[in-house]
């Protein structure tokens, strides 16, 4: 028997401005029960704490987080968000609808964040009319990015290595599709994943500010 299976990928950013890929798990069973058993895998191998975590919006992963790392900020992914906002308009739409999200994301502030996310669902939602329901629903965990300056935000949301990745991972699924069990696919995955980390040698742009201001927001969790 054939199944598919997902990978999923835990890339960090460290104390010392570096990017580094923490974990790789191999399952097909989403929920806080899965989630939590991975984070708790990163506590026992001594991660002793996470200031943001940013991912999709996967089942479960909001409460995972919560019980094991309760004082790490989970923020959704916006590329996420906006997908599965547009994926059901249609073509003749679809720019004209992306161009007025980004007056949300590319807000400058919480507080004008809303106000173009209630200009965009009062234009947008007689025509589609749960398009915008997603964006209300997790505004809590979309808006947190909004207290940071562009600095943090370009760190928080720089997808260079998550693309780098993901082309590495896609090559090596074009040259062997099948594995014969998932030792053999994790094995697979963490020597694509060390030979593609290897490129991973520039720094983080403005990394003093950006330290500077995570400090000042986690006063106390930050290696003076």
């Amino acid at each position: 028997m054939i199944r598919k299976l997902a990978a999923y990928v835990i890339l960090g950013t460290n104390t010392e401005e570096r990017k580094e890929v923490l974990s790789i798990n191999v399952g097909d069973n989403e929920s806080s029960r899965y989630w939590l058993s991975v984070l708790n895998e990163l506590k026992n191998r001594g991660v002793k704490d996470i200031l943001i975590i940013c991912a999709d919006g996967l089942s479960g992963i909001r409460d995972a987080i919560a019980t094991a790392f309760p004082r790490a900020e989970y923020q959704r992914r916006i590329v996420h968000q906006v997908r599965n906002t547009l994926k059901y308009v249609p073509d003749k739409d679809r720019k004209a609808f992306a161009t007025d999200l980004k007056t949300i994301y590319q807000a400058a502030d919480e507080k004008k964040a809303l106000a173009a996310l209630e200009r965009v669902t009062e234009k947008w939602t007689p025509k589609y009319p749960n398009s915008m329901k997603r964006w209300k629903d997790n505004s809590d965990a979309i808006f947190p990015i909004f207290k940071f300056s562009a600095a943090v935000r370009k760190v928080i949301y720089t997808t260079n290595a998550i693309k780098s990745l993901n082309s590495t991972y896609r090559k090596l699924n074009r040259q062997r599709s099948v594995f014969p069990g998932d030792t053999v696919l994790l094995n697979a995955l963490y020597l694509a994943t060390f030979e593609a980390t290897k490129k991973w040698t520039s720094t983080i742009r403005n990394w003093a500010q950006v330290y500077g201001e995570l400090g000042t927001m986690y006063e106390g969790r930050l290696p003076e």
